[in-house]
């Protein structure tokens, strides 16, 4: 178990690392969000200019 704690402690700079991967991780979740918003946004207006050019 104290092997553990001290390889998550990374010599001192665990909390920095651990702080890199937590905003690196959320960038990416956020990048993620923002596409699958604007794939649905995307889909809604193609659909509603193809339904308009139909008529």
């Amino acid at each position: 178990m104290n092997s553990l704690l001290h390889w998550f402690s990374m010599g001192g700079y665990g909390v920095y690392v651990w702080a890199a991967y937590g905003l690196a991780a959320s960038v990416l979740l956020g990048n993620l969000i923002v596409c699958q918003r604007k794939k649905v946004e995307t889909h809604k207006r193609l659909h509603q200019w193809l339904k308009g050019s139909q008529q």
